[in-house]
């Protein structure tokens, strides 16, 4: 189901993405590629697929965007799992993968990040930022 919720979103995901056309219950219909309002009309039912609902909506709340391509990211993480216990690694392993990638993958963001000081009265550098 996860997986399913995943692929959904990828197809609409990015500057080509592709719109979707949704259908409630009661007849009205939605033409839209934004993952928040797509996961927010569909009916998941699965445990895993609820999650990756709620990862959306908190992604939503805390950042205001980027639904589609956390739900996306989470999906393939999910695939590459399932992968590696048809492999038989046992899931503490995988988990424990997961979380050495993270610190690796956060450490070089922070090594090739660039820091940049704006404040109310200048905010020509943050302006730049943007262009």
């Amino acid at each position: 189901a996860a997986k399913s919720v995943a692929r959904t979103l990828r197809s609409s995901l990015g500057p080509k993405g592709m719109d979707k056309i949704l259908q409630s219950g009661d007849g009205d219909i939605t033409i839209t590629n934004d993952g928040a309002t797509i996961l927010d009309q569909m009916e998941v039912e699965h445990e895993i697929g609820k999650l990756l609902v709620e990862l959306s909506k908190s992604q939503d709340y805390e950042i205001g965007d980027g639904t589609t391509g956390v739900v996306v990211l989470a999906g393939s993480l999910l695939e590459q799992a399932e992968k590696l216990l048809d492999r038989g690694i046992h899931p503490l392993r995988i988990a424990e993968g997961y979380e050495m990638a993270a610190k690796v993958a956060t450490k070089e963001l922070a090594n090739i990040s660039e820091k940049f000081d704006f404040d109310a009265e200048n905010i020509e550098p943050l302006i730049r930022t943007c262009m």
